[in-house]
């Protein structure tokens, strides 16, 4: 087994926030490789993250943005399990970086749960008729259109959108918090408000 110097522990917990001792015994797993380390507590963030899913979330926050300027402003709630959670610094600050996503970003959903089947439908039906579509075989053109639809989701979905300029989605970025924090936290609702559009 490597040696695993507290250096490497401490970097390793820079990047995630995942205690020492978590930290400790995936670079043990690993050999002393960080970045595989890295993945592997990402992977059991997600399986903690499964577990606490099903968990009531009736407290949190309800986060503002205003772009400077004052032309874009973002509401957001953001749910946790405990009012001891939603005043801590880091529940905040995600609260906040989830606000400033929004308005940003411009995602019109939270997830694909919350798109309505009639706003679906049209889509796949829109780009099922579209030209470049109906020029390839028949055989794969639902491919096709699932491919596109994919790719769309990810720009309406608050959750699929990548996270600023990082390789890292939303939903991860959610998912790594409810590891740190050790609560079940969910995006409710957000609105969006840009000075002078629909008019």
């Amino acid at each position: 087994m490597a040696e695993i110097s507290a250096g490497a522990v401490k970097e390793l917990r820079e990047r995630t926030g995942a205690g020492f001792m978590d930290c400790k015994r995936a670079l043990e797993e690993t050999g002393g490789d960080i970045d595989r380390a890295v993945a592997l507590l990402r992977e059991r963030g997600q399986a903690a993250a499964a577990k606490k899913a099903g968990r009531d979330v009736r407290e949190g926050l309800v986060g503002s943005y205003i772009h400077t300027g004052g032309r874009i402003g973002v509401l957001i709630e953001v749910n946790c399990e405990t009012d001891f959670v939603a005043r801590t610094e880091q529940f905040q600050k995600l609260v906040r970086d989830l606000a400033m996503q929004v308005a940003g970003m411009h995602p019109e959903y939270v997830d694909a749960d919350a798109i309505p089947a009639d706003v679906l439908a049209e889509r796949k039906a829109a780009l099922l008729a579209d030209e470049a579509v109906q020029k390839k075989p028949e055989a794969i053109r639902a491919q096709i259109v699932d491919g596109q639809l994919k790719k769309w989701l990810k720009d309406v979905c608050l959750l699929d959108q990548p996270f600023r300029d990082t390789d890292v989605s939303v939903r991860e970025l959610i998912t790594d918090a409810i590891t740190t924090i050790g609560e079940n936290i969910r995006v409710r609702r957000f609105v969006r408000y840009e000075l002078g559009e629909e008019l």
